[in-house]
């Protein structure tokens, strides 16, 4: 069976290492065009175009697919390579680019994508920060038959995963990332079979990802604790969550709701700033305990570590962003 395969950072690069590993032949990648990235702002090749260049296999990297665009011309190219370029099956895994119903009718077996949540919940694109945020339970992997809407096809193979109480998005990500390479080669193979069935998504439980904003980093203290303790492992590694002291943007990076701790200080009060006892900071319900930080210009450091450089006082506060 030949694959085309669409996807751009490191989840779908898992993906595609599975494909040819599997011996899927790979005729083509799409992946997104090069982008700036680090201190010198330079180009940098997504992950999936590594991978590819890596194994000799050829990549393309249109900037849209939508002939009815603002690149109309590079999407008709593109739908030609598609055409001309022999293939059974595409694979799609976080590929970022919108594929128009003029190119999933392309490939004979259509396309098949693999989605880091169990539909319909979570549909869109922030689906495992979405997950820890929102406090599920578990979480998984769905290889879904792609159509028109949004996450919206059949679903073809699923798969859950408990969400671990230390959990970071990095952390899920990696295990639904290997996930999704096992199963999509396992739905391959069901397809070349005949023997790969196919689900309608129920009408109900039906949520929407949406997309990380930087604006959403920022920490309010008014929030419970138990809100903010799951925000700040949704959004590590990215964007990474942040609050306000004094002057300073202060990274928070890792935190624990103190079970059953009770306060009536002003939300954002720091009650206690110690290597010894930790620091402790008042939330609108409850009491959270920040230990891992990082300064403006410095490294990520553990609360101790941290406190040496940059001495916070009990009974000031963090302010409100």
């Amino acid at each position: 069976m030949k694959v085309i395969f669409a996807g751009t950072p490191e989840f779908a690069a898992t993906a595609l290492a599975s494909l040819h590993e599997a011996g899927f032949e790979i005729p083509l990648v799409l992946t997104q065009p090069d982008r700036p990235a680090g201190r010198g702002m330079h180009l940098h090749a997504s992950a999936v175009k590594q991978y590819a260049l890596e194994h000799n296999i050829p990549v393309a990297q249109p900037v849209s697919l939508k002939l009815n665009g603002k690149y109309p011309d590079v999407a008709a190219e593109a739908h030609d390579l598609l055409r001309k370029t022999a293939h059974d099956v595409m694979v799609v895994a976080a590929y970022g680019l919108i594929l128009p119903v003029s190119v999933l009718d392309i490939p004979r077996l259509g396309c098949l994508n693999i989605h880091g949540s169990l539909l319909p919940r979570w549909r869109g694109a922030a689906p495992i920060h979405r997950a820890i945020e929102a406090g599920d339970q578990e979480t998984g992997i769905t290889i879904m038959q792609m159509e028109e809407g949004l996450d919206t096809g059949p679903m073809l193979l699923k798969q859950s995963i408990a969400i671990n109480s230390t959990d970071t998005t990095g952390s899920l990500h990696d295990k639904l990332a290997a996930m999704g390479g096992n199963m999509i080669v396992q739905a391959l193979q069901q397809l070349e079979r005949g023997s790969l069935t196919a689900a309608v998504q129920p009408e109900q439980g039906v949520t929407y990802a949406a997309k990380i904003s930087k604006e959403e980093a920022a920490l309010d203290f008014h929030l419970p604790a138990c809100v903010l303790e799951r925000k700040i492992r949704a959004f590590n590694p990215f964007p990474g969550t942040h609050a306000q002291y004094g002057n300073s943007t202060i990274k928070i990076w890792a935190a624990q709701m103190i079970t059953g701790a009770k306060t009536s200080a002003i939300p954002g009060q720091v009650l206690t700033a110690s290597a010894q006892d930790g620091i402790l900071i008042a939330c609108g319900e409850g009491v959270l305990k920040l230990t891992e930080l990082q300064k403006p210009g410095g490294k990520r450091l553990l609360a101790a570590e941290f406190l040496q450089g940059f001495p916070l006082t009990p009974d000031t506060q963090f302010n409100r962003l």
